[in-house]
């Protein structure tokens, strides 16, 4: 930044800029250039430290969102530092910030000032307003200092919740240990409703299966353990898939993408990431007939005929039907074979 005397700046220090309605309710935060020190306000309290400043608004209990706009966001812009940073966060939400405290923890070795309440005025050599974003979950490594890539940032998830398995197993020829799958539930809108029959195709396949929710209530820390402990997991697209980054390196993430929605779009937010974490990916593309829409809509109107049609409408109209309304029924016939290239690739 140019700092030419006496000039203003206003930052909403947040990911999102292109979000008009989550940047609604982002505080500015105003830089000022001043010149003459009398106008400068007498420090309170003096820093030999870097200062982050950013803001916790965003959308309440999205866990996709959570990762996606301020955890990798803070990871690419703090790390570099080794805890030598302070984080000030406006629009602080308290909850949000106690759900990630032990990431927070691996980031800042300091506590944490609430910029919008905060009543000293600090000092600090360095200040970063607003955090680094290279798009919805990614992260470029050629433009993050220290060459940081995903697999650390995942290595640092497993090092913040104290995880246990670095490495999924490897199922060579003798093997006595069965590999775990987790099938991550959904109750409310992309549900499995033949939960039961992926349970018994995985278990007769030789999975040691593990049915789990990821909801707004779902404790971090708990659901980590579990994400950690398996060496496959499968879900429809949705936040839940966020937990990939728990995942031991070497493990699969399944994805099973709704029907009529983006399967490059799906792709984008989770399987990019699990190929940059070292991850195993499948997509599995669901076919009309697992869709719990045929139930409600005429097999020749639009919404089966023209998916594009609704596409073209932009983002609320497609996410109403082909993600809001959509439950999901698998066909284990079409299904079976990616559960068992799954294995293939633990070999």
């Amino acid at each position: 930044m140019d700092l030419e005397a006496n000039k203003t700046w206003r930052i909403q220090p947040y990911t999102r800029k292109f979000d008009n309605y989550v940047m609604k309710s982002v505080r500015e935060v105003t830089i000022r250039s001043i010149y003459d020190s009398t106008e400068v306000p007498k420090c309170n309290i003096y820093h030999n430290i870097t200062a982050v400043v950013f803001s916790s608004s965003c959308y309440m209990g999205n866990f996709f969102h959570d990762f996606s706009d301020l955890l990798l966001p803070l990871f690419i812009t703090a790390r570099q530092f080794e805890g030598e940073v302070q984080i000030l966060i406006a629009n602080m939400n308290r909850w949000r910030i106690e759900k990630h405290k032990k990431f927070l923890n691996q980031i800042s070795n300091y506590e944490i000032i609430d910029f919008n309440t905060e009543t000293q005025v600090h000092c600090y050599p360095r200040v970063i307003v607003g955090l680094y974003s290279h798009g919805d979950f990614q992260m470029v490594p050629s433009n993050t200092p220290n060459n940081y890539s995903m697999v650390d940032f995942a290595r640092l998830m497993r090092r913040a919740y104290s995880l246990e398995r670095d490495f999924a197993v490897n199922l060579v020829e003798g093997s006595q240990r069965k590999p775990r799958l987790l099938i991550i539930a959904r109750n409310h809108t992309r549900k499995i409703v033949n939960i039961d029959e992926v349970v018994a195709v995985g278990e007769e396949l030789g999975f040691e299966v593990v049915v789990g929710e990821s909801s707004f209530s779902t404790n971090v820390e708990e659901f980590a353990r579990v994400v950690n402990s398996v060496d496959v997991m499968v879900g429809v697209h949705g936040a839940g898939l966020t937990n990939e980054v728990f995942l031991p390196t070497n493990a699969v993430l399944i994805q099973i993408v709704p029907f009529g929605f983006f399967k490059t779009l799906a792709e984008y937010y989770f399987g990019i990431g699990a190929n940059n974490m070292m991850l195993k990916y499948l997509a599995y593309d669901m076919s009309e007939e697992e869709s719990t829409l045929i139930d409600l809509y005429p097999r020749d109107s639009a919404v089966f005929r023209d998916p594009e049609s609704f596409q073209s409408q932009g983002w609320r109209a497609m996410a109403k039907l082909y993600l809001d309304e959509q439950n999901v029924k698998l066909n284990m016939t079409r299904f079976k074979p990616v559960l068992t290239r799954a294995l293939e690739l633990l070999r």
